[in-house]
């Protein structure tokens, strides 16, 4: 079983798979009469029919025991879905490129600082939310309407992976 490498979440890194939402190194703009620092469209909330609505939910997400067998990944082919971190907590982020399959040797794995958010491009593979807090909140930013817009895949027992994060 292959071991992930926990890489540090950065926009460069992050690129294939999404958009990092930080405001650390982006650009910005003064309103609200100078008070007010705007980080303007950090990222972009994608859908695929123009009567798809962009959603705002919060995920209380529990931390699942570690090390951790990666066994499946989801992906959202009709929209992006962004995790925002409302508590200041790091969490993990297992990702791997669109295709019709996730293919295991390309899967990647990042630790949030718990100030960046992250928004997974449509069609991105991706595990479901994991937190490394016990008990974490997440704001959710993505699509709600007609059609599937959840996919899974599961690997089989020669393509699981290992999620060990180092404390």
């Amino acid at each position: 079983m292959r071991s992930l490498t926990i890489e540090p979440l950065s926009k460069e890194a992050f690129a294939p798979f999404g958009d990092v939402i930080e405001t650390d190194g982006s650009d910005f703009f003064m309103i609200n009469n100078g008070s007010t620092r705007r980080y303007h469209k950090l990222a972009t909330v994608q859908t695929a029919q123009p009567e798809d609505q962009a959603i705002i939910s919060i995920f209380r997400a529990e931390a699942l025991e570690m090390p951790l067998t990666i066994g499946m990944l989801e992906r959202h082919p009709l929209g992006s879905q962004a995790f925002i971190p409302l508590l200041g907590n790091p969490f993990l982020i297992v990702v791997a490129p669109p295709g019709d399959a996730p293919v295991s040797g390309s899967v990647r794995a990042f630790l949030s600082n718990g100030r960046q958010g992250i928004n997974y491009h449509r069609g991105v593979w991706h595990h479901p939310v994991l937190a490394i807090e016990k008990r974490d909140d997440f704001l959710v930013v993505d699509r709600s309407g007609s059609g599937n817009n959840c996919d899974e895949h599961f690997f089989n027992e020669g393509e699981l992976l290992l999620l060990t994060p180092h404390r």
